[in-house]
């Protein structure tokens, strides 16, 4: 490691040990994310199968879903869910981001209007 100039730092030049300073955990999501607690169905592109979850919390750009037969990470999925206190059913192609032991994370693919609106609408309602 090298410091300015090239020299190696010494303890003196180094900055103070900061072990007692609690570190912030930056938020790197793009959307705002809410609470949701309903069920939902997905379909791993190419399958046929139907799988089961429950929804956790849903932005505009993905959502967690707990699952105990989650998609591969990079699987391609179709999301189908009713949010709660609406009517329609949404359809919502997403790509697994993440998998960890109980669920995934799903990022959102294009998403229609119509789905974009009910979902911009359901967190409106239910941001903190």
């Amino acid at each position: 490691m090298s410091g300015l100039w090239g020299a190696r730092p010494t303890p003196a030049m180094l900055p103070p040990p900061e072990s007692d300073k609690v570190l912030a955990v930056v938020e790197l999501r793009r959307h705002s994310r809410v609470e949701v607690n309903t069920d939902v169905v997905f379909v791993p592109k190419g399958s046929t199968e139907r799988l089961v979850g429950h929804a956790k919390d849903v932005s505009v750009g993905g959502m967690f879903v707990a699952t105990e037969t989650p998609v591969a990470f990079n699987g391609e999925l179709v999301v189908h869910m009713t949010l709660p206190g609406r009517a329609e059913a949404l359809a919502l192609p997403g790509v697994v981001r993440w998998v960890r032991g109980g669920g995934m994370g799903v990022q959102f693919g294009l998403l229609g209007a119509r789905e974009t609106y009910a979902i911009t609408e359901y967190i409106s309602a239910h941001a903190h």
